[in-house]
């Protein structure tokens, strides 16, 4: 995957707003990767608009013109191939993959996701850790498997909750810090500083044992 003079090309696949496509995009200058094409199983999102003003190509795959999930990831397959696309993001994709599609792209896959995994998998991920009493929130940056939300996962950054937080200023919070991480993780992906084997991630040549902690790189780095 790691190009010597050439950036890896990538795809993200999105849903809606696109706030963390314009978070990859507004880092792709100083990164490993190159965005080919942007997918959206909707039309008119803004994220479609965020991806033309940077000048990268655009296709609508409506989920509702296909007669089954198989047909519909099958061609987002055939459309992936066609830019030889290396590396697939997920942000904000709300849609349940087939097998088919996960296993194509194993290892070559991230999502984010708005809790710390294996915590709260699925939705209303805000809601669950104020009701639970939790005093710390935050994301997990995994590899797509066939699992929903259950690849391994290779980065975590954490939130405090005080006592004043509610569903909104939580996803405030974690939105703060996807559009820190989200880049870093598709860059380490893409220069091939990141790797899945066997069902485990290595970075930098090691094999992890525990997920990485956003503020400890953060703090090394400084």
């Amino acid at each position: 995957m790691t190009q010597t003079s050439q950036r890896t090309p990538i795809a993200v696949l999105i849903s809606g707003n696109g706030s963390n496509l314009q978070a990859l995009i507004d880092a792709q200058p100083h990164s490993h990767y190159d965005i080919q094409l942007v997918i959206s199983n909707r039309p008119n999102v803004k994220g479609l608009d965020r991806a033309k003003s940077a000048g990268i190509e655009t296709l609508v795959l409506d989920h509702k013109a296909y007669d089954s999930r198989e047909a519909f990831d099958l061609a987002m397959i055939d459309a992936l191939d066609a830019k030889q696309v290396q590396v697939v993001i997920l942000a904000g994709f709300m849609r349940i993959l087939t097998s088919a599609f996960t296993h194509h792209f194993l290892g070559r896959m991230l999502n984010i996701h708005p809790s710390l995994l294996p915590k709260y998998p699925g939705l209303d991920t805000h809601q669950r850790a104020l009701e639970a009493g939790d005093s710390e929130h935050g994301l997990s940056i995994h590899f797509v498997t066939a699992e929903l939300d259950g690849g391994p996962v290779i980065l975590q950054a954490k939130v405090t909750i005080e006592q004043n937080d509610s569903v909104e200023t939580l996803r405030q919070k974690i939105h703060t810090l996807e559009h820190q991480t989200y880049p870093l993780v598709a860059d380490w992906l893409a220069s091939g500083t990141l790797t899945l084997e066997d069902n485990k991630v290595r970075f930098k040549g090691e094999l992890l044992t525990a997920p990485l902690d956003f503020a400890e790189i953060t703090q090394r780095e400084r």
